[in-house]
């Protein structure tokens, strides 16, 4: 409910009985110039000021998405969804069902580590271009006709992984620049519905330009962070971007991000780089890069102020990424560690890293992880001993990976299952407070002097089961003092 008030002090909005914190008392919160002005136990009016009744609802700091790709995720929402196939043929199977248009069939979110049989082009389609895409985003599947698109038709298996798969995604006909970004912003809007403020995007394009573009030409529901590709570090340096700076006439919505670097791949295409061998084979995963040409591009970003982003999933290329930040000295981030040494816990705590994990990924990959690093998943997707080490973690989705939705991470963090199967290594969960911050970006409370992104919900979630902590009712979302979404209030 809204009404008018008339009183003493400033603010352009005052949210009143806001339970402010988990297991918080009543509050009334004043907002003025997007930022929070003053946190009061007693209320009182404040001229010329929007008052909402809050009722009882719990005000929490927002929550932001610390992994995304924004385009992928919102072009997967559009296509043929794989996540159910068994095997390759009942992949092919699903795609054989999709009617024909003039643009190429596109298929996500198949994980094939686990498969009888094996992706082929010779399963798919010869007469029109089929384009399947793994769940991790690490492997792409081609069928002829798409393979000759790329360029490609003498590609003994249309099986492309790590870099040959991102060169291939970009080979491929983009839809128009005007429909991708309108997908795009109905996919940050769905995500404000969720109580999401911000988000790091790690498209794997020229983010910066294509986010100022955006906020250029339409309301944007989100703040974002713009990482910058390795493969544009150079162009960058160029141009002055630094890690952190303000994009230019954005009105504070967009920043400059970290340089994305990969190092290795994934565990679903048994790519992920570490100690010991995967089962049936001599490979231990790959490296993209040299430790050392690891460490010159990491120390070059540093120079000009860029932050280094690196991509370590395996536990020797995790190893490898602290051994460049320690020679390095910069600050940055380690993308995923899903898989730590034992000795490796303590040197996340280095002042300035931070560990960018997706907890919604271990319940999805529990069985591929039983089955691909047995006898080692007590330190694979290792939040407790990520945080216990003194590590600061942040939550994110790596979307479309899994859905841009924090609360399906946080559930999986605090609960370590998200169906009816026993939790997984429970011994790794870490508690709802610790979730919570992780997933705001280090956020716990709501006082004055921080922006004015909070999300409203029904419910204090510290009083919600797994279920429900899944689901919460989010009635409002502010993103510097002004609603993104809101309903019922």
């Amino acid at each position: 409910m809204s009404f008018s008030a008339a009183a003493s002090a400033r603010a352009d909005l005052v949210l009143a009985n806001a339970r402010v914190g988990l297991g918080g008392a009543p509050r009334q919160v004043l907002i003025a110039g997007g930022r929070v002005a003053e946190v009061r136990a007693e209320p009182s009016g404040v001229r010329g000021a929007e008052v909402v009744d809050l009722q009882g609802a719990t005000l929490l700091p927002g929550l932001w998405d610390a992994h995304v790709h924004s385009v992928q995720w919102a072009q997967a929402r559009r296509r043929i969804d794989l996540s159910g196939a068994r095997s390759a043929r009942e992949a092919a199977a699903l795609v054989a069902q999709s009617p024909r248009t003039p643009e190429p069939v596109m298929g996500f979110g198949f994980r094939d580590a686990l498969w009888p049989d094996r992706p082929h082009k010779s399963l798919l389609p010869a007469t029109h271009p089929v384009v399947l895409i793994s769940n991790d985003l690490h492997m792409i599947w081609l069928g002829p006709a798409a393979l000759a698109l790329i360029g490609r038709p003498d590609h003994p298996n249309g099986v492309l992984r790590d870099g040959e798969c991102y060169d291939a995604l970009a080979a491929l006909p983009a839809p128009p620049t005007a429909r991708l970004d309108a997908w795009v912003a109905e996919a940050t809007a769905a995500a404000a519905e969720l109580g999401v403020v911000g988000l790091r995007d790690f498209e794997f394009a020229d983010n910066v330009t294509d986010w100022t573009r955006r906020a250029g030409e339409r309301d944007v529901a989100v703040r974002v962070a713009c990482s910058i590709p390795r493969n544009r570090l150079e162009e960058a340096i160029a141009r002055g971007l630094r890690t952190g700076d303000p994009v230019p006439g954005s009105d504070g919505l967009l920043e400059v991000g970290p340089v994305k670097i990969f190092l290795d791949g994934s565990l679903n295409t048994r790519t992920a780089y570490c100690d010991d061998p995967y089962p049936g084979s001599a490979g231990h995963g790959r490296l993209e890069m040299s430790p050392e040409e690891l460490a010159e591009t990491m120390a070059l970003a540093a120079r000009h102020g860029l932050h280094p982003a690196v991509h370590a999933i395996g536990d020797l290329a995790a190893s490898i990424a602290l051994d460049a930040f320690e020679l390095v000295g910069c600050p940055g981030r380690i993308e995923h560690a899903q898989l730590v040494r034992a000795g490796d816990f303590p040197r996340f705590a280095r002042p300035g890293l931070v560990a960018s994990v997706q907890p919604a990924h271990a319940p999805d990959d529990r069985e591929v992880a039983d089955d691909q690093w047995r006898g080692r998943t007590s330190r694979a997707f290792a939040y407790a001993g990520l945080l216990a080490a003194g590590a600061r973690l942040e939550l994110g989705s790596d979307a479309p990976v899994s859905p841009l939705d924090p609360w399906d991470g946080i559930a999986s963090a605090v609960a370590r299952t998200d169906d009816e199967r026993p939790p997984w290594h429970p011994e790794q969960a870490i508690p709802l407070r610790d979730a919570l911050a992780a997933a705001a970006g280090g956020r716990t409370g709501v006082r004055a002097g921080d922006p004015a992104d909070l999300m409203v919900l029904e419910r204090d979630p510290s009083l919600l089961g797994p279920r429900e902590l899944r689901r919460p009712a989010v009635l409002g979302t502010l993103l510097g003092g002004r609603w993104t979404h809101r309903r019922g209030i």
